[in-house]
């Protein structure tokens, strides 16, 4: 939790798949939180990039709707993205 607390305050986060992805694919992310509600076909799409990318994958322990109150956002956010330094 403090890690994702820090990557806001630094502004290192990617909220949603599609820009999530896309920032895999330019080799921008090192590590990826997912909700633990993030629906299936997401999870594989994201966990096979990340594992070509050899990035690190963790559940976060909430809904969607948590992690977007956690990131002080009005929407559910299921997958977010930190950005390597």
């Amino acid at each position: 939790m403090k890690e994702i607390k820090d990557a806001l305050e630094n502004k290192k986060t990617v909220i949603g798949t599609k820009e999530v992805l896309k920032s895999i694919r330019n080799g921008k992310i090192e590590k990826i939180f997912l909700a633990s509600n993030c629906p299936e076909e997401i999870q594989k799409d994201i966990k096979h990039y990340a594992q070509l990318s050899n990035i690190e994958i963790v559940k976060f322990d909430g809904t969607g709707k948590q992690l977007g109150v956690f990131c002080g956002k009005p929407f559910p956010i299921a997958v977010l993205g930190i950005r390597g330094k």
